[in-house]
């Protein structure tokens, strides 16, 4: 992408903003994942290697485990939408309003939360291919300015017309994170890609945010 920028590509930037939970956010954040972790020191699960496939199995042996996982997923879904990431992703819309703009989730909930929040079309796996080559087309005629979508649109799909990304939550993999600033590349005379990296603060998901930063495209 580094090589390719400005000749096959378009010129493009990538912001990173760490957003500071809100103090009941942070707090039922850090009961959760205190939770989380307190069942990986008992169950002595490291999460390199195969520590993930342990957790689960460990989780579904017991009620004290499910709550573990419980906390977990609550966690991770604070760190991914929180009221405060929404609150800058309005501020983001509004800042590029009139560019064509891609938000990325995580997850489908999140993405439809996001449409009915901020009235955006919306794609996910459940949208069947005539809804998704609609939404698409509207979008690369300026009839949408704005979509939002889960992890569909990160490979095998070309939108020429995408100049804005906004990653309000993703995996750790360097991959994905690539494909998402991908899609906003397109060149196309004069024109100036910019992806914005939505990361809540003292969370584990500055530790994803670093993983999947690990290319050149984000030096």
């Amino acid at each position: 992408i580094t090589e390719l920028s400005g000749s096959f590509l378009a010129d493009y930037e990538v912001q990173r903003i760490f957003v500071e939970l809100s103090e009941s956010e942070k707090l039922e954040y850090e009961t959760a994942r205190a939770d989380y972790l307190s069942f990986l020191k008992e169950k002595q699960i490291s999460m390199g290697g195969g520590g993930w496939k342990r957790f689960i199995q460990e989780a579904a042996r017991s009620k004290r485990g499910r709550e573990a996982f419980r906390s977990y997923h609550v966690s991770k879904k604070i760190a991914h939408g929180s009221e405060s990431k929404i609150q800058v992703l309005g501020e983001l819309l509004a800042k590029e309003r009139g560019r064509r703009c891609i938000v990325f989730t995580n997850d489908n909930a999140t993405a439809y939360r996001i449409s009915k929040r901020f009235l955006l079309p919306c794609i996910t796996h459940q949208s069947d291919v005539k809804e998704r080559q609609q939404i698409i087309s509207h979008f690369a005629s300026g009839t949408y300015r704005a979509i939002t979508t889960s992890r569909v649109l990160n490979e095998g799909v070309d939108i020429p017309a995408a100049e804005v990304g906004i990653v309000l939550s993703g995996t750790g993999t360097v991959r994905e994170h690539v494909q998402r600033l991908g899609r906003i590349l397109r060149p196309k005379e004069g024109k100036k890609a910019i992806m914005y990296e939505l990361v809540s603060a003292d969370t584990a998901e500055q530790y994803t945010s670093e993983r999947r930063r690990k290319h050149d495209a984000y030096r």
